[in-house]
């Protein structure tokens, strides 16, 4: 059957993105130097408003002392299947299911691939094999139909064969000779005679990572990334030769990529001091140059006083890797919150997770492990929720919705729950 539209919008929901997008960056660039003063002053132009900021403990039990017993009971009644039904996602974290959240109320969730994933495997100064593995093969698993790979050509080869080679192994179904922004953009735009990438994933440079940043929202993306970082949590206990391989290991990336030591030795950091220069030098040209660069502009050495501060620094950082290298590894296993992916013990090592020992490589970086972990197969799965009920359950679900809509003042809200209430039978 031909689709037919009856009614036609003459706009979609990006028509304003340009011009409110030029409004929003002023505005932030203005706070971003003006502080809490800017908030003050803009509050007062939008809003109208010359009030407190912060919301005192007098005010809020000043509310809570005003505010009509009614009002009260139906925000707990909402706050009380949300907060089950948050319970319930959580028990069941990566599952279908459904749970009765009151009489005749059922919610619940399904999991649902998206449809096309689009993923860039870098190949310009390094061939990214490992990139191929980590973005194709769990979007592979995760159920995802349809696979674009794009990698950057070479003059008279096109992709490096064995980036070819590896997307193709690991299940892409197209596999594409573009990098940089042309890549972002096609598998954006579904160019090529392919249909839009519902979200894209992979590492990159500064270009890639701004038009997946500026492209956000058109299409989904794993993570804003940025240069990648190595962070070494170390104690007496650690040999200093692995510590500054490690940093080097890392610092090869590119000049702009950082690499910082938390310590409590003062003795293990000047042996890194010493040592990191060295192996740089002993590097053939191209990394050499690289790590040169990042370890003068960009590596750190922070001497701790104690385990907790060290752990209090790290999580301030959220780097990208973490390496810890201490006799108290199970401690700081428990204590450490924010980081990309972590690796305990001497025993292990950035460039293990990086290639080929299971866990994925492409992992937040600029502090963003405070709120958000890698690429897994989740990034692949929408949570979708649904709900469900019986006629029964609307005298009070509709009831309180009506209610709590004209406490907002949205009346048309309001009026969907009035409509059932009356055709069931039901008063508000």
């Amino acid at each position: 059957m031909a689709i037919k539209y009856l009614k036609k919008s003459p706009k979609t929901s990006s028509t304003d993105d340009r011009k409110t997008a030029g409004i929003v960056e002023g505005l932030l660039k203005d706070i971003e130097s003006s502080k809490e003063q800017g908030c003050i002053d803009l509050t007062k132009k939008f809003d109208k408003y010359d009030g407190e900021i912060i919301v005192s403990k007098e005010r809020i039990e000043e509310v809570k002392k005003n505010l009509d017993q009614k009002t009260k009971d139906d925000v707990q009644f909402s706050y009380e299947r949300v907060k089950k039904f948050a319970e319930a996602q959580l028990k069941n974290y990566g599952q279908d299911f459904e749970v009765e959240l009151s009489k005749g109320l059922f919610a619940g969730q399904k999991l649902v691939p998206v449809n096309t994933a689009g993923c860039y495997v870098p190949g310009g100064r390094y061939a990214h094999i490992a990139s191929a593995v980590m973005s194709v093969t769990t979007a592979k698993v995760a159920g995802v139909k349809n696979i674009i790979a794009c990698s950057p050509p070479k003059a008279g080869v096109g992709a490096h064969p064995t980036i070819i080679y590896t997307a193709d192994l690991c299940g892409a179904d197209v596999i594409l000779n573009l990098g940089g922004v042309p890549a972002i953009a096609a598998m954006t735009n579904g160019l090529f005679n392919n249909a839009p990438a519902d979200i894209i994933v992979g590492p990159g440079n500064q270009f890639v990572a701004e038009a997946k940043r500026i492209l956000f929202g058109k299409v989904g993306i794993d993570l804003f990334a940025g240069p990648t970082e190595i962070g070494i949590i170390a104690d007496e206990t650690a040999d200093p030769e692995i510590v500054a391989v490690d940093l080097v290991g890392q610092a090869e990336h590119g000049y702009n990529s950082p690499c910082w030591l938390y310590t409590t030795s003062k003795e293990l950091a000047e042996a890194v001091l010493k040592r990191v220069p060295q192996l740089i030098a002993d590097l053939p040209e191209v990394p050499k140059t690289n790590a040169d660069a990042a370890w003068k502009d960009y590596g750190e050495v922070i001497l701790c006083d104690n385990d907790e501060e060290m752990a209090t620094i790290s999580d301030v950082y959220a780097p990208e890797h973490l390496e810890v290298q201490t006799k108290n590894l199970e401690w700081f296993h428990k204590r450490l919150v924010n980081y990309g992916s972590l690796f305990i013990g001497e025993e292990t090592t950035v460039a293990y997770g990086d290639k080929c020992s299971g866990t994925n490589h492409i992992l937040p970086t600029k502090g963003a492990g405070r709120y958000t972990g890698g690429l897994f197969v989740g990034k692949f799965i929408k949570t979708l929720s649904f709900q469900r009920m019986t006629k029964e359950s609307t005298k009070l679900v509709g009831a309180a919705a009506a209610r709590i809509s004209r406490y907002e003042g949205m009346e048309a809200h309001a009026r969907t729950g009035d409509v059932r209430l009356r055709k069931y039978g039901f008063s508000n």
